[in-house]
């Protein structure tokens, strides 16, 4: 990644208590986790409808946003900070979970398919590229039966919950490294 342009760094999730909890929000939850560590604030930015914190992180300007769309529109906070920024799609980091990932396991990766991910294909769509950097959070597949699409809007289990705090963590350190080393490095210390 150029260390001259600013890096957007987007957690996806939905808003509000109803979801606060649930696996579509781990996006959101290592948002919050970089928030903490660089001692920011989230404020509403209104030109792009997103809770934004600008920041440092190891001497680059970060922006890292949380769109307060629902999350299938999430693509218009996105691109709309780009814009406003001038961040091309090849600087923006998409923090978001995924479902072909074992929980807990995070993987780093560039452009590809959205595999049903519906914050994602909203993304690619507005940003009109594939192009940008994807920070995935393994959540596992539903069990049984159960529509992925009700699974992800679940909160985790009691398990899950024990072990979370550790993979949210863990998925701010990818973002970290991402930004400080480039994807190829950090795809070589992370798989």
């Amino acid at each position: 990644m150029a260390d001259t342009a600013p890096a957007l760094v987007v957690g996806l999730g939905n808003p509000g208590p109803a979801y606060e909890r649930t696996r579509h929000n781990v996006g959101f939850l290592v948002a919050d986790s970089l928030a903490q560590r660089v001692g920011g604030r989230f404020t509403a930015h209104k030109k792009s409808g997103a809770d934004l914190l600008q920041a440092r992180l190891d001497g680059r300007q970060v922006l890292i946003a949380k769109p307060r769309s629902y999350m299938n529109l999430s693509g218009r906070s996105v691109a709309a900070l780009a814009r406003f920024f001038s961040v091309p799609p090849t600087e923006v980091v998409v923090i978001h979970d995924e479902l072909d990932i074992p929980f807990g396991e995070i993987r780093l990766k560039r452009g590809g398919g959205e595999g049903g991910h519906n914050g994602l294909r909203s993304v690619s769509g507005a940003l009109t590229s594939k192009d940008y950097l994807r920070t995935r959070i393994g959540i596992g597949r539903p069990p049984g039966r159960q529509d992925p699409a009700d699974y992800v809007l679940k909160p985790f289990s009691s398990v899950e919950r024990k072990e979370l705090p550790i993979v949210v963590e863990q998925a701010a350190d990818a973002v970290e490294l991402l930004l400080r080393v480039g994807l190829e490095a950090a795809q070589n210390q992370l798989h």
